[in-house]
């Protein structure tokens, strides 16, 4: 996905590099349809001439990932979770950064950056989201609350 098929929200134009600018996730059906298209369309080799997954992964493993994400995998489900979160660009060394910063209610938290690995991206962490930042609501104490900052890496998601 390229941060050309999403949308910064509400904002002009803006000259100041360090600006953060809010942003949302929206990719057109279009570009859905057409990833859909593709991965049908694929041309697969001859099945593996091991039983192993020494050859790498196996033409049948590979052949059912496509066939999820062809028909059953729901990008908009993935999409309203990231746009339920605050996210943001900002320019840092000339490269356009997507972030996800969540505040947590309790004041005294303390801020952490959460980075994803490779291959990886932000969804990887949206699951420790709300543990981290309302511990509370987890069986911890507000003394364990975080503010998080959650950038998609350089080369990675919406980032340049």
């Amino acid at each position: 996905m390229t941060q050309a098929i999403a949308t910064q929200q509400g904002i002009e134009q803006n000259s100041d590099k360090d600006a953060l600018r809010p942003f949302h996730v929206n990719v057109p059906e279009t570009e859905l349809t057409e990833l859909r298209r593709r991965i049908n369309a694929t041309k697969w080799p001859e099945r593996e001439t091991v039983t192993d997954a020494s050859q790498g992964v196996q033409l049948a493993t590979m052949q059912a990932l496509a066939r999820y994400w062809a028909t059953e995998y729901d990008w908009r489900k993935i999409e309203a979770k990231l746009n339920a979160l605050p996210q943001f660009v900002t320019e840092i060394d000339g490269l356009d950064i997507h972030f996800i910063h969540v505040r947590s209610k309790h004041e005294n938290a303390l801020p952490l950056i959460v980075t994803h690995g490779w291959p990886g991206s932000v969804i990887e962490q949206m699951k420790i989201i709300d543990p981290l930042t309302n511990p509370t609501a987890h069986g911890g104490t507000a003394s364990d609350a975080f503010h998080l900052v959650i950038p998609s890496m350089p080369g990675y998601g919406y980032s340049g």
